[in-house]
């Protein structure tokens, strides 16, 4: 059963300045724009400026990693919230285009460092994908924003643990929240 993404420590707050990419994909248009619309509001939410949010449309949910990767090895975003949507039809395109995105823009986040999220619907109906874009199961491009904010301050956070300064002060664990 769905359900909703939990929800990310209210005391993640990026760093002043940082930049966010929102890569969308124009097809399933009317669900993609109700997932940005989430992605925006969790992005401002969480401390970053609108000015510091720039969109990038992009024709379809197999082009999001492309994009991401391109976005992301520029150095100008600290984060790249990629949100979609792709519907199940009669073929198997679905599951190719589906794994793709999937796979793809997991290998951006590890191939440049820098954190890219799935705000990707991936639903049998319209029906179900309605529901995850603003419905009762939640908005997963607020989700993915939201998991984007969180991966950015662990990521300063591993960063500022292994400056020069911060070794051999013995270990620390990461948990819920931080702690």
């Amino acid at each position: 059963m769905a359900g909703r993404a939990p929800s990310p420590p209210r005391s993640l707050r990026p760093r002043s300045g940082a930049r966010f990419a929102v890569v969308a994909a124009r097809f399933n248009e009317t669900i993609t724009k109700r997932l940005l619309d989430g992605a925006l509001r969790a992005l401002t939410a969480g401390g970053v400026a609108e000015t510091a949010v720039d969109v990038h449309w992009v024709p379809g949910a197999f082009e999001l990693p492309q994009a991401a990767a391109l976005v992301a090895r520029t150095g100008r975003y600290a984060g790249v919230v990629c949100v979609g949507c792709v519907i199940r039809g009669q073929t198997p395109h679905f599951d190719f285009i589906a794994g793709q995105a999937a796979a793809g823009i997991q290998r951006v986040g590890l191939d440049t460092g820098v954190p890219t999220t799935f705000g990707v619907i991936t639903a049998l109906t319209e029906a179900q994908a309605v529901e995850r874009a603003g419905g009762d199961v939640g908005n997963r491009g607020a989700e993915a924003a939201e998991a984007a904010l969180e991966m950015v301050a662990f990521a300063a956070g591993i960063a500022a643990q292994s400056s020069p300064d911060r070794r051999g002060r013995g270990g620390r664990r990461s948990g819920p929240g931080g702690k």
